[in-house]
């Protein structure tokens, strides 16, 4: 399994809260809609204050091949297109990393 982390920095003009709605109500439907895509989790700092970032991304593919095939499709082209609307694009650090789960006690 291949994840994706990007932690994400809002746009300036901004604010935290406009953010977070713009990512979860306009953005995250387009995303959702990649294909390959397995799993798309997002997280919200809880204290936004006292962080450099206001959220973190994590995609799942289940290969390398699988991601790219989703981002260079139609529905990741209108992803990335849409990103631009609420973030500094490369603001944070992104990480692909091959995930092997240790413990899923759900």
């Amino acid at each position: 399994m291949i994840k994706l982390v990007e932690l994400l920095v809002r746009r300036d003009g901004m604010s935290h809260e406009e953010f977070v709605d713009y990512w979860l109500n306009e953005h995250s439907p387009i995303a959702e809609e990649m294909p390959g895509l397995q799993k798309y989790v997002t997280s919200i700092p809880k204290d936004p204050e006292r962080t450099e970032y206001d959220g973190v991304l994590e995609l799942y593919f289940e290969d390398s091949e699988a991601m790219s095939a989703a981002f260079d499709s139609e529905a990741g082209e209108r992803t990335l297109a849409d990103a631009e609307q609420f973030l500094e694009t490369g603001a944070g650090p992104r990480l692909v990393l091959d995930e092997t789960i240790q413990l899923d006690d759900l």
